[in-house]
């Protein structure tokens, strides 16, 4: 199978490569669009700033390519921000991919989140044997609210989405890489969806 971890310079994307190894497969980091558009699964992460990793997008091209994937693309926690219409964080336009606007926390919440979490209300084959209320690791001050494309959510002073999906779309607000045995699971699930 060709997995292909976008590289655009904002995003851990040794630690995720290495959680795709775990699981018996290979992931090759680029940023070339051909490649990228060939692949059999697309991991989009992203960690850092929503206006700057937006710009790095722009300068190479990628804006306007995401969007037009036709395989599974996962987009992990700021990659799955920046599929959304807009973020507060920069003044940010998304990739509007999943049809809501990302907002910052309450400034009566302790942020950015970082942590364990619970997950629930869990949708579609992305979690699948994954049990309610299990726990994943977040490092995040913004979030997607509640929404049509929601498909798992988490408490943090409100509920929010924890994962988005639409068509061959799917973002986790948390860290797969680093939400140990869970975490895994889910990756698993993704690199399975046909």
């Amino acid at each position: 199978m060709n997995i292909v971890i976008i590289n655009y310079g904002a995003g851990n994307i040794q630690s995720i490569k290495f959680a795709v190894q775990r699981l018996g497969y290979t992931a090759i980091l680029t940023h070339d669009v051909d490649t990228i558009r060939a692949a059999d699964k697309v991991i989009f992460p992203g960690v850092g700033e929503a206006s700057s990793a937006m710009k790095k997008l722009r300068e190479s091209g990628l804006e306007e390519v995401i969007p037009t994937l036709k395989q599974p693309v996962l987009g992990i926690c700021l990659g799955m921000q920046l599929m959304c219409n807009s973020s507060e964080e920069g003044n940010t336009k998304g990739l509007g991919i999943f049809d809501v606007d990302v907002k910052r926390f309450s400034n009566t919440l302790k942020v950015p989140q970082i942590g364990w979490n619970q997950i629930s209300s869990l949708k579609t084959g992305l979690f699948k044997a994954v049990p309610n209320n299990d726990y994943i690791y977040l490092v995040h001050s913004f979030f997607a609210p509640v929404c049509e494309a929601t498909i798992a959510t988490c408490e943090y002073g409100i509920s929010y989405s924890a994962a988005l999906g639409k068509g061959n779309f799917y973002g986790t607000q948390f860290h797969p890489e680093k939400s140990s045995d869970v975490g895994e699971r889910i990756l698993k699930n993704f690199l399975e969806i046909q």
